[in-house]
């Protein structure tokens, strides 16, 4: 099936919006009821990149626009540039800019990866964050609505495309983070390293203490040499009970 006869297939029923509270309430996020929702991901992911405080930032495939809500909120002397190919989720998350009053810190740009260029997002920048699609487009069941469709699987936007937009847009020492399925972090690590992007920082993500990676949370500079990768303690999200655990909880206060 090509790329054209799928979308044939695809529905797109996005049109109701809700409005959810984060961060203990502090920040108020806009999305569609049917549609394309973040998950637990972009707070690990905002968590783990970590900026430094006058940091200019892109966050490649920002959807709503959650991973800049989040940072723009913790960090107030950031600047983010969101990437989003969806232009419906695009103007979403420009309006979630404007209720939070992130206007003058955080824009939304409604871009094809491969197009972008560094004076679109005024770069270098200092940090490109992601957490883009994990699937490769075939596999598996695709998702009948659009939105979801394209945030999961590799339909617009592929591994290579990402790192190679970092790439682009990173100057010499810059940061690349992102989030991942680890069952593909071969494929990470090895794009990453063909970009010039050398991994330095790795923790692996687990819903249990005792089940295996489900997620891994990589880092990497622009232009360093390889080797001397750090491997975090691994991450845990979920008690036996089902409750938060202590480090999650943490990325979801309002502190």
């Amino acid at each position: 099936m090509t790329t054209s006869q799928l979308w044939h297939c695809i529905t797109v029923m996005c049109e109701e919006i809700t409005q959810d509270r984060f961060l203990n309430d502090r920040i108020a996020v806009l999305q569609y009821r049917n549609g394309y929702r973040f998950s637990i991901d972009a707070a690990l992911l905002a968590a783990f990149a970590a900026p430094d405080g006058g940091s200019r930032i892109v966050d490649l495939g920002t959807g709503c626009g959650i991973i800049p809500l989040i940072l723009g909120y913790r960090y107030p002397g950031v600047h983010i540039v969101g990437v989003e190919i969806q232009e419906t989720l695009a103007k979403l998350a420009t309006r979630n800019a404007v209720i939070n009053g992130f206007t003058n810190r955080i824009v939304i740009r409604c871009a094809n990866l491969n197009s972008l260029s560094i004076q679109d997002v005024a770069g270098p920048v200092d940090l490109v964050v992601s957490n883009p699609p994990y699937r490769k487009a075939m596999s598996g069941r695709i998702n009948p609505k659009r939105q979801q469709a394209v945030a999961r699987h590799e339909i617009l936007t592929t591994l290579s495309d990402v790192v190679n937009a970092a790439r682009r847009l990173l100057g010499i020492g810059g940061q690349f983070a992102v989030i991942y399925p680890a069952e593909r972090v071969t494929d990470l690590l090895a794009a990453m390293r063909a970009a010039g992007i050398e991994p330095k920082q790795l923790q692996t993500v687990h819903s249990r203490s005792h089940g295996l990676a489900r997620r891994v949370l990589v880092s990497g500079v622009k232009g360093s040499r390889p080797g001397g990768m750090t491997v975090r303690p691994p991450l845990t999200i979920y008690e036996a009970d089902g409750a938060y655990t202590r480090d999650v909880k943490a990325m979801l206060a309002d502190g």
